[in-house]
């Protein structure tokens, strides 16, 4: 496996930021990494690269401690932190060449990557004449530039238009081609766009941990339908295999099912025998953006 984290805990002051979390990740995967703000992603990312130390636990990259071999496993992973820490008085060529040099990797496939991230109409402006979306294309060459076999990116597409935002969406993909990633987003469209499969962390723990494929066969059925008339829960309960009820507004109801079974006809039926009309009826897909709410409000 390419990354293995094991029992990992942080503690800032009174605040637990990682409360012994695992998990792990198979070459070749594309992994989103996803919590609201301060649930302790970007802490899990540095621990992972090495930046800062646990608690308690460990962090094996290509079966090598990160504790024990920080240096060998910083070779191994290409890192763009959520504020790219880019040297805006440099040009894009001097600072990729700087980057070069650091790495000690040959200055030819600086060319290469420039080519690859499509930066070469940019190449001789210096980092703060960019665009947003040209900043975070020298972000990801630097952390490319030496090869990683696993890529750890935290919020690469914050703050960029949406023809920015395919962009780089489409430049993840291709790179992913043979790389690891772990991606950090508030994106939820993203991930359903890129990644192959999720990891939830909340409050320091991790609370959901499942492939896209698997949460699109989420069994729970979502209805929202409007009858002509008020009506009281008591009514709608008695539907089969109800699961919950919302009124969420006036004689909208937001209902649930624990079924695979379509049932549009049973709420046909259902408002039919309680001389109802049902003015519009939508199903809503479990979808990411209704789990994250779920597992975080």
């Amino acid at each position: 496996m390419s990354i293995s984290v094991q029992n990992i805990s942080k503690t800032y002051g009174t605040q637990k930021a990682l409360k012994e979390i695992n998990f792990t990740i198979e070459k070749g995967e594309i992994v989103g990494f996803l919590g609201p703000n301060g649930a302790g992603k970007s802490t899990t990312m540095k621990i992972i690269n090495g930046y800062i130390k646990p608690d308690g636990g460990e962090v094996l990259v290509n079966d090598v401690s990160v504790l024990d071999n920080s240096n060998t496993t910083k070779k191994m992973i290409g890192y763009l932190p959520e504020h790219n820490p880019l040297y805006l008085e440099m040009y894009v060529k001097e600072y990729l060449n700087f980057c070069a040099e650091v790495h000690s990797v040959d200055k030819n496939k600086v060319a290469e990557i420039i080519g690859k991230v499509s930066l070469t109409s940019e190449l001789h402006k210096k980092i703060k004449e960019l665009s947003k979306g040209f900043q975070q294309r020298v972000g990801l060459a630097s952390a490319m530039l030496h090869n990683p076999e696993v890529l750890i990116l935290d919020e690469p597409t914050s703050g960029l238009d949406p023809n920015q935002l395919i962009e780089i969406r489409n430049l993840i993909k291709e790179v992913a081609l043979d790389k690891t990633i772990l991606f950090s987003t508030h994106i939820m469209q993203e991930v359903e766009a890129i990644c192959d499969r999720v990891i939830l962390i909340n409050n320091g723990s991790i609370v959901a941990d499942t492939s896209l494929v698997e949460l699109k066969k989420n069994t729970n059925q979502v209805i929202e339908v409007e009858f002509d008339l008020r009506i009281e829960e008591q009514f709608v309960r008695r539907l089969p295999n109800l699961k919950s009820a919302i009124n969420t507004f006036d004689f909208t109801w937001k209902l649930t099912f624990d079924t695979k079974v379509d049932m549009r006809p049973e709420v046909f039926d259902f408002a039919q025998n309680q001389g109802l009309k049902i003015l519009q009826l939508n199903t809503v897909n479990k979808n990411l953006e209704s789990l994250f709410r779920e597992l975080t409000t």
